[in-house]
């Protein structure tokens, strides 16, 4: 790039011959004096060196020569100045080339280097040339940087040293060498040309904005070098980095030509501090709705803070996905889990509140809370310390009064519990390789449909995925692997959850979880839990087996289909209930168990899939369908597949209605569960009273409340032989159990009938 050449612009000044009157024994401005009838300086026309030249007396401290022109200074543009020079007689001084910078207004930018490198004459006669380099950026080889202030100079020399020296200058030469300093891609905008230093400490961002500016359309260029950017910087154009910057944790670089992780790696040189700014700016109008990760591997030494990476935004609702790439703990001290001890007061009353909370600013939000009556995956939403209260997730039961309560802060990857809010974001295609030292996410306290797809949750230390609040609100689990850390122990030795919700309308799909405690503890309502493989065995003889599911809440409308349900069982539960006695309401109802694969491997005998765990008295079922299943167990038997778990309290079978239990095959299952349930009863003895039992075989306890029919399937004959045609009455609800049925004929008979019975009037 030469801009004599490419633009028409005049940098070379006049020579001496066509006259001293431009040429200044000041700074060059206006008004100063110049050299034509000065007395200190004269026309040389025949120097034998030079032709025409110009002779000088030195009669000043710093006897200066300056072009009294403008020479413009433009961005990326470099001029070098040089004259030769020659002592005449005198004391030999030293030279140097000198400027004098003008910006707007032509008013004078101070604080800049206005002298190049200075040369000692040695000899006279002696021919020497002095040179300088002048150009808008702070580059190697550059004498004068004068930035983006100066618009341009006036140019010549400095002689200096005792008075009296005679000196002749040849004419003064400015040209464009620029091409000096392009690189071989000319495609490239250089932000130094723009005024950017690189010294970790001067404020580049104006550098880079200009650059960016100036590109239109070419890739600007941040050489070797660290960058500081203390102001926000947007930049549209492609950016290549070879230096770095440093910014303060509030300022964002939104990089919207190649916005991806390995860019803001490269820019950053630090993967963990690069993944924040990446998602800073993708919170921040970067115009872009994802971050590619590209498929690097991100090392992250401690919890990354995803709302303190974002400092101006507490809440976000505008779809954002973050694709392709994995996350790798490396082992520190700073994801040790902290524990936390305090006394606080509960009203079943105000069920999601704990007031009187002594240190409840040591207490973090996120939290999880263990205690007498404190359920299952029971977090810390927020807090409140000046009035000395905690709001919970979830109610907790049975612990009105004051206690002491644990508080357990667990250590996620990625921890969004800062944000208020978060809508409508997604993760996609991702590995959270915990190793055994980090949990995975925790979600902010509010929002919805956050999505997990396709992506591996490896190894969690505690948890997976946790819900503190009610972000987890239609939140969309599909196509992921959770794979537990503690593989390798025994069921009873595990505590490890793959994820939870609160809220309703959660949808886990095709997802696959090994040996955890729980694969998932579901708060909310209307949940869909489809096609996922879930197991959760160990090699014990005869061993206990824990939840895979853990279906919260009594009306419960969640479909839990087309699973594979390997060596767990699904429990539905109602321990969030503050005050779980039944009063009114549907009590257990709504949900439907369908098209499910069962299984299990060395089991105990009373092992069952699918338990009813009621806190407090009074409840029944009010809706239940359990149809298509297969149910099987290998190396052993089991008792039977449903069980109503009694340590609380159990539920009152005079009341059941709605369930269905149909449709199900068994293998090695002792008592195979039925509602409708099909009896074949034989009486060999002619009796008036016939006592039909279902053998235990009506679901979850359920009393022979309902008879839909009777059917003779053998002749009924008398007890002399003769064959009757007789219908009987039932009596219900009969036995110590009232599981069984009696049927009242009109006279003794004996045969074989086929009862319906059920749980229900």
């Amino acid at each position: 790039m030469n801009k004599a050449i490419t633009d028409g612009i005049v940098f070379m000044p006049p020579q001496f011959a066509n006259g001293l009157d431009v040429w200044s024994s000041g700074d060059g401005t206006p008004g100063t004096p110049t050299y034509d009838g000065s007395g200190s300086g004269a026309f040389v026309p025949a120097d034998a060196d030079f032709g025409g030249c110009l002779e000088i007396l030195k009669v000043n401290t710093i006897q200066q020569l300056r072009y009294m022109g403008q020479t413009p200074l433009l961005p990326g543009c470099y001029l070098q100045i040089k004259a030769r020079v020659k002592a005449v007689s005198g004391p030999l001084p030293q030279v140097r080339i000198a400027g004098w910078a003008g910006g707007a207004g032509d008013t004078h930018v101070s604080g800049l280097v206005e002298q190049g490198p200075a040369t000692q004459l040695t000899a006279y006669g002696l021919v020497h040339e002095i040179t300088a380099i002048v150009g808008t950026g702070q580059r190697p080889g550059v004498d004068m940087p004068w930035g983006m202030s100066a618009l341009y100079g006036h140019f010549g020399l400095d002689i200096e040293g005792a008075n009296g020296a005679v000196v002749r200058v040849d004419d003064i030469e400015i040209t464009d060498v620029t091409d000096v300093f392009l690189r071989d891609m000319i495609s490239l905008v250089d932000v130094r040309d723009f005024g950017a230093v690189g010294d970790g400490v001067t404020d580049d961002s104006a550098a880079f904005e200009a650059a960016d500016q100036a590109a239109n359309g070419r890739r600007v260029y941040v050489p070797e070098g660290v960058y500081y950017l203390g102001q926000d910087v947007g930049l549209d154009s492609e950016v290549d980095f070879e230096g770095t910057v440093i910014m303060p944790d509030d300022r964002m670089l939104l990089l919207t030509k190649n916005f991806d992780l390995p860019t803001y790696i490269t820019a950053f040189g630090d993967e963990a501090l690069a993944f924040k700014k990446a998602f800073q700016a993708l919170l921040n109008n970067v115009d872009h709705e994802s971050l590619d990760l590209c498929g690097r591997k991100i090392s992250v030494s401690a919890p990354i803070d995803m709302q303190a990476a974002v400092p101006n935004r507490t809440s976000y609702s505008t779809r954002r996905v973050i694709r392709n790439g994995q996350f790798d703990v490396k082992d520190s001290t700073a994801w040790d889990t902290q524990t936390f001890t305090s006394t606080a007061s509960y009203d079943p009353a105000d069920p999601y509140r704990l007031t009187n909370v002594a240190n409840v600013a040591n207490i973090p939000v996120g939290a999880l809370v263990q205690g007498s009556g404190v359920g299952r995956e029971i977090y810390v939403r927020s807090k409140n310390e000046g009035a000395g209260e905690i709001t919970l997730n979830a109610p907790i039961h049975d612990a009105a009064g004051t206690q002491t309560y644990t508080f357990v802060d667990f250590k996620y990857l990625l921890d969004f519990s800062g944000f208020s809010a978060l809508q409508k974001f997604g993760m996609e295609d991702i590995e959270f390789q915990c190793n055994g030292r980090s949990s995975g996410i925790r979600l902010a306290p509010g929002g919805n449909t956050f999505v997990l797809k396709n992506c591996f949750v490896s190894r969690p230390k505690d948890r997976g995925i946790t819900s503190i609040g009610t972000g987890c609100q239609g939140m969309l689990i599909d196509g992921c692997q959770f794979l537990s850390s503690e593989e390798a122990l025994d069921v009873p030795d595990r505590s490890s959850i793959a994820l939870n919700a609160n809220a309703n309308d959660v949808k886990l799909r095709h997802n696959r979880a090994v040996r955890f405690h729980h694969f998932a503890v579901l708060g909310g309502d209307n949940n869909l839990v489809l096609g996922n493989h879930f197991f959760q065995g160990d090699s014990v003889p005869n061993g206990v087996r824990n939840a895979g599911l853990v279906m919260i809440g009594t009306y419960n409308s969640s479909a839990i289909a087309e699973n594979y349900i390997d060596n767990c069982f699904v429990e539905w539960t109602n321990e969030r209930d503050a005050a779980p006695d039944y009063a009114s309401g549907f009590s257990f109802s709504a949900m439907s168990i369908t098209d499910n694969i069962f299984y299990s491997s060395d089991v105990a005998a009373w092992f069952s899939y699918i338990v009813i765990r009621p806190y407090g008295s009074g409840h029944f079922l009010n809706g239940l369908t359990v149809t298509g299943n297969k149910f099987r167990t290998a190396n052993g038997t089991i008792d039977r597949v449903d069980r109503v778990d009694t340590s609380f309290a159990g539920l009152d079978p005079d009341r059941f209605v709605n369930v269905t239990f149909a449709n199900n095959t068994y293998h090695n299952v002792t008592i195979k569960t039925a509602n409708p349930l099909r009896v074949n009863h034989e009486q060999n003895s002619a009796a008036q009273a016939w006592l039909v039992d279902s053998g235990g075989a009506l679901p979850f306890g359920g009393q022979a409340r309902g008879c839909d029919s009777v059917v003779a399937v053998s002749a009924l004959k008398s007890s002399l032989g003769a064959v009757r045609y007789a219908a009987p009455y039932v009596q219900l609800q009969q036995g110590g159990a009232e599981d069984q049925v009696q049927l009242r004929w009109p006279e003794s008979l004996s045969g074989q009938v086929t009862v319906v019975m059920r749980v229900e009037r």
